[in-house]
C-alpha cells in the first residue's frame, strides 16, 4: 500500500484540545507529566517508580494465557518472550485499552493496538538497553453491554441480541451464534474469509467467557507481534490496589481532585469528558456491577440489599478486593499500579479525559504515563483509489464535506469562470465612489448606500451558487463518483475507523493488512495516515 499523511487539524474531525495537546500548547502543560516524544520518554524512564509487583504480573498473565494454550492455538514465541521480559526490572509496558467489542468492533480498536506495537518497537530502537512490551488491557469489568454488542461490516449491522448484566468479560458467548453466523456471512468466501471465519468461530464458540473469547481473537491477530493481553479482573491484581480502593472510597479523594482539575480545564474551554462520582467504584459479583454510594452512616450497593459499615467495608476490601471495580476515572490509576507502564495509547476523547486525572495520580504518588494519541487511518481500496486519481482529488480534500468537494471541483474543472469575485471587486470600487459622493451630498445617506451594497453582495453570491449548480448538472456523472467515494470512505459522514469493522479489509489482504499498518503508522509523528491500495 502507498501511504501519505495529513495533519489531524486538517481533517476537521479532532477537538481543539487534542490539537493543542499534540501542538504542545502551554496552557495544557499543567495537566500531564511528560511530552509524547523521545525526550519525554527518556525523562520518564530515568525517574520511573514502578509500584507493580512484577512477580504477580508474570504469574497472573501466565495463568490467563493457559486458557488459550489449552486449545488448538499456540502462543507465539514473541508473546512468551515478552511475558518473561515483564519480570525484568528494565522492562516497561506500552498500554492501550478497550472494551470487549464483538468481532473487534470498529477499526480504531485495531489501530490502537497497532500504535502500541509500533511505539514499543520505536522505543526499543531508541533505548536498546531497555525492553518495551505492548499490552492490550481488556475492559472486562465494564458493564455497558449495549456499547459492545454490535459491529458494522460492509454497511450491515451485526447485532448480538442478548440481555446481559454484570461485567461483560464474565458473560458467556453461548447466545452469540446468530450474530456469529451473520458476521461470517458478511465476510463472504473470497480471499482470506475462511481464515478469519475460523478465528472468530473458535473465539466465540470455544470459550465460556467473553474475556477469553476476546483474548483468543486479539491474540490470533496480534500474537506474532508480541502483544500481551491482560484481564485485570483478578484477586491477585486487586490485592495490590486494595489500599487505594479503601482510601478512595472512604475519603473520596478522586472526587475532590478531579472536580478541582475540571474547573481549571473548563476555564480553558476544554469540553469535560467524564465527571467523577463521590465514590468511583462499583461492587462486582457475577451478573452484578452496581455503584457504591455513601448514605447516612453506611455504604450501600445500589439496586441491592447489600450494605456495609465503614469497618465492614474495610474487611470486605481486605478479604475480597476483586469485588471492587474501578470506574472510568479510577481504572487508569489501577492500571498504572499493576503494570510497569510508561505510555497509554488512546483516542482523542481518552487523551482529554486522562488530562483530568493527573492530580489524582499525584495524590496517590503513582507516576502519570505519557499520553499517546493513537494513530488514525483511512484505507482506500484500489477501485476507489482509481476514482480519486481520475477526479484529481488530494487526500486532504477527501475530508471536506461532499458539497465543498463538488463545488471546488466544479470551479477547478469547468470551462467557464464560475467565480464572481473579480466582478465583485469592480462593484466594490464603484460603491466606494457612490458612498463618497453620498457623503458629500448628505452624511445620512452613507448607511443607505452600504445597505444596497450588502443586498447586492447577497444577490451576487446567490447568482454564483446558481452558476455552480447549473454547471453541476453538466458534470452529473463525474460528481456522482464523489458521492460514491465519500459514502465508502466516510460511512454515515463519519470517519471510516469509527464505523467500519476490519473484517472485509482482512478478507482482502489477510495478515498483510496488519503488517501494512505496523509499517505505516508513526506514533510520535501525530499525523493522520491515508493508505491506498
Amino acid at each position: 500500500m502507498d501511504s501519505s499523511c495529513i495533519s489531524y487539524k486538517s481533517t476537521g474531525y479532532f477537538s481543539q484540545t487534542v490539537i493543542d495537546y499534540i501542538d504542545d500548547a502551554p496552557a495544557l502543560k499543567h495537566f500531564y507529566a511528560h511530552r509524547p516524544d523521545i525526550k519525554g520518554f527518556a525523562d520518564l524512564i530515568a525517574n520511573k517508580k514502578v509500584v507493580a509487583d512484577r512477580g504477580i504480573l508474570y504469574q497472573v498473565l501466565t495463568d490467563q494465557y493457559k486458557s488459550i494454550s489449552d486449545t488448538s492455538y499456540t502462543i507465539s514465541d514473541s508473546v512468551k518472550k515478552n511475558l518473561e521480559l515483564l519480570a525484568a526490572d528494565n522492562t516497561y509496558t506500552i498500554t492501550t485499552g478497550h472494551q470487549l467489542n464483538i468481532f473487534a468492533g470498529p477499526l480504531y480498536f485495531i489501530y490502537k493496538i497497532v500504535t502500541a506495537i509500533k511505539l514499543a518497537r520505536q522505543l526499543k530502537a531508541n533505548f536498546p538497553d531497555k525492553n518495551f512490551v505492548p499490552v492490550y488491557w481488556m475492559a472486562s469489568e465494564d458493564h455497558d453491554f449495549a456499547e459492545i454488542n454490535y459491529t458494522n461490516i460492509g454497511g450491515k449491522k451485526v447485532h448480538w441480541w442478548y440481555e446481559a448484566t454484570g461485567a461483560t468479560g464474565r458473560i458467556s458467548p453461548e447466545s452469540i451464534r446468530e450474530a456469529l453466523n451473520q458476521y461470517k456471512g458478511a465476510l463472504g468466501l473470497d480471499g482470506h474469509a475462511g481464515d478469519l471465519a475460523k478465528i472468530v468461530e473458535t473465539a466465540y464458540a470455544g470459550f465460556d467467557k467473553l474475556a477469553d473469547a476476546t483474548r483468543y481473537l486479539v491474540n490470533a491477530l496480534f500474537g506474532q507481534y508480541g502483544l500481551v493481553i491482560i484481564d485485570a479482573d483478578d484477586h491477585r491484581f486487586k490485592q495490590q490496589f486494595a489500599p487505594i480502593i479503601e482510601k478512595d472510597i472512604t475519603e473520596q479523594n478522586s472526587f475532590a481532585h478531579i472536580n478541582a482539575t475540571n474547573e481549571q480545564l473548563q476555564k480553558l474551554g476544554v469540553h469535560i469528558q467524564v465527571n467523577p462520582r463521590e465514590i468511583n467504584f462499583f461492587y462486582l459479583q457475577d451478573k452484578l456491577r452496581e455503584r457504591i454510594v455513601f448514605e447516612g452512616d453506611r455504604y450501600s450497593v445500589l439496586n441491592t440489599e447489600t450494605h456495609f459499615t465503614k469497618q465492614q467495608l474495610q474487611q470486605e476490601i481486605a478479604q475480597y478486593p476483586e469485588r471492587f471495580s474501578p470506574n472510568v476515572v479510577m481504572r487508569p490509576v489501577y492500571q498504572e499500579c499493576i503494570l510497569p507502564n510508561i505510555a497509554y495509547v488512546g483516542g482523542g476523547a481518552e487523551v482529554v479525559y486522562w488530562l483530568e486525572l493527573k492530580s489524582t495520580f499525584d495524590f496517590y504518588d503513582v507516576d502519570f504515563p505519557i499520553l499517546i494519541l493513537r494513530n488514525s487511518g483511512l484505507v482506500i481500496r484500489k477501485e476507489s483509489a482509481a476514482k480519486i486519481a481520475k477526479m484529481e482529488l488530494s487526500a486532504e480534500e477527501l475530508f471536506k464535506s461532499t458539497d465543498t468537494i463538488k463545488n471546488e471541483w466544479i470551479k477547478k474543472h469547468s470551462e467557464h469562470t464560475l467565480s464572481l469575485q473579480e466582478e465583485w471587486k469592480e462593484l466594490t470600487a464603484v460603491f466606494e465612489k457612490i458612498k463618497q459622493r453620498s457623503l458629500k451630498i448628505d452624511t445620512t445617506l452613507a448607511p443607505s448606500a452600504e445597505a444596497v451594497q450588502v443586498r447586492l453582495k447577497k444577490a451576487l453570491d446567490n447568482l454564483e451558487k446558481k452558476l455552480i449548480k447549473a454547471e453541476k448538472r453538466n458534470y452529473h456523472t463525474r460528481l456522482e463518483q464523489i458521492d460514491q467515494i465519500k459514502a465508502e470512505l466516510f460511512p454515515k459522514d463519519s470517519l471510516q475507523e469509527r464505523t467500519e469493522n476490519f473484517g472485509l479489509l482482512y478478507v482482502r489482504w489477510g495478515q498483510q493488512f496488519i503488517d501494512e499498518l505496523v509499517k505505516s503508522f508513526e506514533p510520535l509523528d501525530f499525523k493522520f495516515t491515508v493508505l491506498s491500495e
